[in-house]
């Protein structure tokens, strides 16, 4: 099940980046899943068609659109399929853990599996395989810091040190080669439910903010 969700993305400079670290490390809490530095390393496999309908989408700001992409932490074998869509401002996830052996039957090619799996995303996914030839295309890996509040189930994350893999689909391996993308020094990414606290605005400043239509893959891919 997906539940929507109000997301938003800025762009920010270095002074910027120290500015929000500060204040939120001292206004909220860390998220429980990060290290003891208070960050951790996503490295994430996008999936598209070769006409590149998701990159175009996205870069064209079509209303609705999806993307699949495979998720873990860098140091993990914890893996997930990730499906992420948009519908004018609200955003919808859904996901599912896989296996290592269903990783790698999948990044291979091997999709016989997905046809009777039970899982809807991993259908789906199959399903868009076969029809518009959907494969894996494009590694990106970054550097994400988590905040979080109660109060509206706000999630803020400072996301730095964006890299690709370019072409490559080596998703499990912690080694990959990677080149850093684009001249920015970090995302801002708000996420939360029907509201976001007043105090989580201030600290924010999101009123004067200009939320951009940023995308790791579309920089990821247009870079390579």
């Amino acid at each position: 099940m997906s539940i929507a969700r109000n997301e938003y993305k800025h762009n920010i400079n270095w002074s910027d980046y120290l500015i929000l670290r500060s204040r939120l490390a001292a206004a909220m809490k860390r998220d429980p899943y990060a290290f003891d530095n208070g960050s951790y390393r996503i490295l994430s496999l996008y999936f598209d068609t070769p006409a590149d309908r998701a990159l175009r989408q996205k870069i064209n700001g079509t209303n609705r659109r999806e993307k699949f992409r495979l998720r873990r932490y860098v140091g993990s074998d914890y893996i997930k399929l990730e499906k992420k869509s948009k519908v004018g401002g609200l955003c919808y996830k859904q996901s599912v853990a896989l296996t290592l052996d269903e990783t790698l039957a999948l990044i291979q090619g091997h999709t016989w599996w997905m046809a009777v799996d039970n899982r809807e995303i991993v259908v789906e996914l199959y399903h868009k395989m076969k029809s518009v030839l959907m494969q894996p295309k494009t590694l990106v890996m970054y550097r994400r810091e988590p905040f979080v509040a109660a109060a509206g189930n706000v999630r803020v994350t400072l996301d730095s040190d964006i890299r690709t893999g370019l072409f490559s689909t080596d998703f499990m391996s912690d080694n990959v080669p990677t080149v850093k993308v684009g001249d920015q020094i970090a995302v801002l990414e708000v996420k939360y439910d029907a509201f976001i606290p007043d105090w989580v605005k201030s600290i924010l400043q999101i009123d004067n903010r200009r939320a951009s239509a940023f995308s790791k893959y579309a920089l990821a891919r247009t870079y390579g």
